[in-house]
């Protein structure tokens, strides 16, 4: 019995084994956060007086306090 070569894999052999690596769970970087609807749920991490000026001024606004940090955060992107 002669000792042969091993066959190289085709070029589309080799892409099918790349796209079926490249869908395995852990594979890539993770997203971080939470997707909701069209929006990311991000952590955000505010001072106790910042937050009550927040509280206060979403109070006053008739608005939550997530509506309040995304308009000042609207607000600040749009102004640069």
């Amino acid at each position: 019995m002669a000792i042969t070569k091993r066959k190289r894999p085709e070029a589309e052999n080799t892409a099918d084994v790349e796209h079926f690596i490249a869908g395995a769970p852990d594979s890539g970087q993770a997203v971080k956060g939470v997707k909701k609807g069209n929006k990311q749920q991000i952590s955000l991490t505010i001072s106790p007086e910042l937050l009550a000026k927040v509280d206060a001024l979403a109070a006053k606004m008739g608005q939550s306090r997530a509506a309040v940090i995304n308009l000042a955060i609207y607000q600040a992107v749009e102004k640069e």
